[in-house]
């Protein structure tokens, strides 16, 4: 059986709601938006500027940030690598930074369930983790379906539901494809992609607790 299940999901399909049911149905721990708090208190900027900035694209430091090497630019040579490497990392990558840690040690505690966050991509490619006790999963639906439940349950304003939530998911994809050199939703990069209009927010949980069960 897999032990840590990462859901990354589109707007609107209903993925965080899949994914809550999924750790009850398995009786594990279950993170989303407490990763921000955990990532404000580990880097020590506000949940506030996290929460705008988390799916932000910046310059990206891509391989330098998941290796863990550091920027050193002149003027530095002096200042510890931490330091060196803080005060050139760009804002919105020292976001990244942090809450891929918070993804690491979380997965690191014991059996969860993980909501975006490039969660899939990180616990893939870090030597923290054993990438077999993996499981990453993608969440979709067609956009009608996304827009009536972004009306009817985030208040999403129905005339712009739909412009609205294809612009989330641009953002999602623009962030993931920022910060890891894979593609957004691109079945080689997941082990299940579920359409959740077909199944519905508990078959597709089901069905996903059966795939981890038997994998």
């Amino acid at each position: 059986m897999k032990k840590i299940i990462t859901i990354s999901r589109e707007y609107g399909s209903g993925g965080r709601s899949i994914g809550k049911k999924v750790a009850e149905k398995l009786g594990i721990s279950f993170y989303d938006s407490e990763l921000i708090d955990m990532a404000a208190e580990a880097s020590g900027l506000s949940k506030e500027f996290i929460s705008r900035t988390e799916q932000s694209i910046s310059s990206g430091l891509l391989y330098t940030l998941l290796l863990g090497t550091s920027y050193a630019s002149p003027g530095t040579a002096g200042l510890s690598t931490t330091t060196r490497t803080t005060m050139n990392v760009p804002l919105a990558d020292q976001v990244f930074n942090a809450q891929r840690q918070v993804v690491i040690d979380l997965a690191k505690k014991g059996p969860c369930v993980i909501v975006g966050r490039c969660s899939d991509y990180i616990l893939t490619h870090t030597d923290e983790i054993d990438g077999n006790d993996v499981f990453n999963v993608f969440i979709y639906a067609p956009l009608e379906f996304k827009a009536k439940r972004a009306v009817e349950l985030k208040g999403l304003p129905e005339e712009n539901a739909r412009k609205d939530v294809k612009l989330i998911d641009k953002r999602r994809a623009n962030h993931y494809n920022t910060f890891t050199e894979q593609t957004w939703g691109d079945r080689k990069c997941y082990h299940a992609l579920l359409n959740s209009s077909l199944f519905g927010i508990d078959g597709t949980a089901d069905i996903i607790v059966n795939l981890v069960q038997h994998t």
